[in-house]
């Protein structure tokens, strides 16, 4: 069955018209699927029947519940969606107070390898389509609650970046979800041929993964980095308008937002000389870092710092012109906190009873 999740306007008018229906109904499936998210097509009880059924033959809505939860001490709640093609992938809800974020992925997986993410650990199985990934929002329980979304999940966004596109389209189109592209911000290690493209793209926030200011240093950490320097990748921000507050109005041309993740190591990347050479890299981004214990994954000799040299780091960037923050960790007792996640058991278990 083909999924009607993520289909645009004018493809839903397409559809209709193939069915030998008026271009209206196009509009009404629209309003069926992205306002008042329907689990099947027979509840768009404003198509005609024959329709439905004719629909039904070929498509369906593409929705399917999380298969599985675990919920923190701290009230995250990390979900396992099966995808279109069997696989499986995680799913984080993280309420804080009056606002409450979803971690959606975009891969079962990840290329990237970076030493530090379990994600990286089980190896790159398959990219998400888009009803893969707006299944995540459209099939989360707490949906109505959401305020914020990050592509901070499974997979590199921009080794998947036409469904991460089409995806953010689907979300704050005024046909679909209707948000504002201020509320989602999509995170990449950098990759070359997505990285301008995303920009020139889409209207969301960017969060650039940094992990560490020489060359060097984040190729020992980042693969990627070997492909696209840290330089390069910054060359390129710095010819786009970003605002790092909320602009003061709806028209500023500023609307988007750009940070950088900053995963501090003990005796790797947590030392003021590297904090001067986050400053000198950043200097002229109207920007901000984020900085984020590491959690540690098995198998590794990478191990945390103290909170008193992470808020020594926060200052004196901060001091020094470079807008800090210290991410608080959430979900890591459920294996859900930055650099957790994986479903590598679940993958493994399915091959294995498909043998």
């Amino acid at each position: 069955m083909t999924p009607l999740l993520g289909l645009t306007l004018d493809e839903l008018k397409n559809l209709a018209a193939e069915y030998g229906l008026p271009s209206f109904v196009g509009k009404q499936m629209a309003d069926w699927l992205y306002s008042k998210c329907v689990t099947s097509i027979d509840e768009m009880a404003n198509v005609s029947k024959v329709a439905r059924e004719k629909l039904s033959e070929s498509y369906s809505v593409g929705a399917s519940a999380p298969v599985m939860s675990q919920k923190s001490v701290d009230g995250t709640i990390k979900y396992l969606f099966r995808t279109q093609r069997g696989d499986f992938v995680e799913t984080v809800y993280i309420p804080d107070g009056d606002r409450a974020t979803l971690c959606v992925s975009c891969q079962v997986g990840c290329k990237m390898g970076c030493a530090f993410c379990m994600t990286g650990r089980q190896g790159y199985v398959a990219s998400l389509s888009v009803a893969d990934i707006l299944n995540q929002f459209y099939a989360l329980p707490e949906r109505e609650t959401l305020t914020n979304i990050v592509f901070m999940g499974q997979g590199e966004p921009f080794d998947n970046l036409d469904n991460v596109i089409r995806a953010t389209e689907v979300l704050t189109a005024s046909w679909g979800f209707g948000w504002s592209p201020k509320r989602i911000t999509v995170s990449s290690v950098g990759l070359r041929q997505g990285l301008r493209r995303f920009l020139d793209e889409s209207r969301c926030n960017v969060a650039i993964s940094l992990h560490h200011p020489y060359p060097a240093g984040r190729a020992r950490l980042m693969p990627a980095e070997r492909a696209f320097s840290i330089t390069e990748v910054v060359d390129v921000l710095k010819q786009y308008d970003f605002c790092r507050k909320r602009p003061l109005s709806s028209d500023s041309p500023k609307q988007r937002r750009l940070s950088f993740e900053y995963i501090v190591f003990e005796g790797i990347n947590d030392s003021m000389a590297h904090a001067q050479a986050i400053v000198d890299l950043l200097q002229g981004l109207d920007c901000r870092v984020n900085l984020i214990r590491f959690h540690h994954i098995p198998e590794t000799n990478l191990r945390g710092v103290s909170e008193k040299q992470m808020l020594q780091l926060r200052d004196y960037l901060t001091s020094h012109g470079v807008f800090a923050t210290i991410r608080a960790s959430r979900g890591e007792d459920i294996m859900a906190a930055c650099g957790l996640l994986s479903t590598a058991e679940q993958e493994k278990e399915k091959h294995t009873s498909s043998q």
